[in-house]
């Protein structure tokens, strides 16, 4: 047992955790990073390429010395490792546009206001919270996390170890940017996939189908996931980071569709934050929780066993648990 004295820091650090978010936005907005990383490294040079106050970027700079994001060296300023990989726009690991999303007004809403969810159970900010139909905060997500989904989803379809040699029928539900979808697609030249969302969202995917130079083989299906009729006949479903949406009954409903929309031996692929059955551990997963209380009248972080559970009473069988290297995500998937 430790014997040091509390000390209220680090309930002042979470007190204050919304100023660390705020400058690095304020960093992306100014495209901060990536005017550093091409040779501004001054206030006077910043201020300039940036449009900025000399003092405001000499301040902002300062403070994210500070949370290790730049260095400092005399009069000039640095990137520090992660933030020349993540956060210079130029890097093909690029996920400052993720921000965006993460602040969109409707998110944080959802937290200002999440006294009340406590309170209720469930999101405050209205019956339905983000799942509601055509959420705008959608399009925001598709545009905005385009980054991080393409690193996981290179590494799913990696996973998958599928036979580049025979055709392959994919459907991507609630595919948003498209990005795990046309990983597919883009190793395997006989792959065909159905991206499945809101009409607005797949605006996005079809042009980073089109970047990607797979949009012959990425077809748009438009509609409502629970309610539109999914085809048949798939080799392969994708869930990214969808069903934890909703609660389990309503997941367990969804997945018997999924099952009736594979050809035999097809699987499902469940991409999600999955927290070990002491819902503490590991971190991101854990407390990706809250953010459902934040935003869904019924979603949650479910773990290994719950969605075990869900898959096998929807007539699934086999199903095995995936680490995703370098993610907070992982991966279940399951034979019909």
């Amino acid at each position: 047992m430790s014997d040091a004295m509390p000390t209220p820091a680090a309930v002042f650090q979470s007190f204050t955790a919304y100023q660390h978010t705020a400058a690095m936005r304020a960093a992306i907005d100014l495209d901060l990073f990536t005017t550093i990383a091409q040779g501004a490294t001054t206030p006077a040079a910043l201020a300039k390429a940036c449009d900025a106050s000399e003092r405001g970027i000499r301040i902002l700079c300062d403070r994210l010395v500070v949370d290790r994001f730049l260095t400092k060296d005399g009069g000039g300023y640095g990137l520090t490792p992660t933030a020349s990989m993540f956060l210079d726009r130029r890097s093909g690991a690029y996920v400052g546009s993720a921000i965006t999303f993460l602040m969109n007004p409707t998110i944080v809403e959802s937290f200002a206001r999440l006294t009340d969810a406590v309170r209720r159970g469930g999101t405050a900010l209205g019956q339905e919270g983000t799942i509601a139909p055509n959420a705008s905060v959608w399009v925001d997500f598709a545009r905005a996390m385009k980054g991080l989904a393409g690193f996981s989803a290179e590494l799913v379809a990696n996973l998958l170890e599928i036979d580049a040699a025979r055709p392959l029928k994919v459907l991507d539900v609630a595919a948003g940017h498209g990005m795990f979808g046309i990983a597919i697609a883009r190793r395997h030249p006989r792959a065909e996939v159905t991206a499945l969302d809101w009409a607005d969202v797949l605006t996005v995917a079809e042009e980073n189908a089109r970047a990607a130079e797979v949009a012959d083989r990425v077809r748009l299906l438009p509609g409502d996931a629970f309610k539109t009729d999914l085809g048949s006949g798939y080799d392969v479903v994708l869930l990214p980071n969808f069903l934890h949406h909703f609660d389990a009954p309503t997941c367990e409903q969804f997945l018997r569709r999924v099952r009736a929309a594979l050809a035999p031996g097809g699987r499902v692929v469940v991409i999600e934050f999955i927290p070990n059955d002491d819902r503490v551990s590991p971190p991101d997963a854990a407390t990706f929780a809250l953010v459902m209380l934040a935003t869904t009248p019924a979603g949650d972080a479910f773990t290994y066993a719950e969605y075990d559970e869900m898959l096998r009473r929807a007539g699934f069988t086999r199903t095995t648990l995936h680490e995703l290297p370098m993610s907070p995500q992982r991966v279940v998937v399951a034979a019909r």
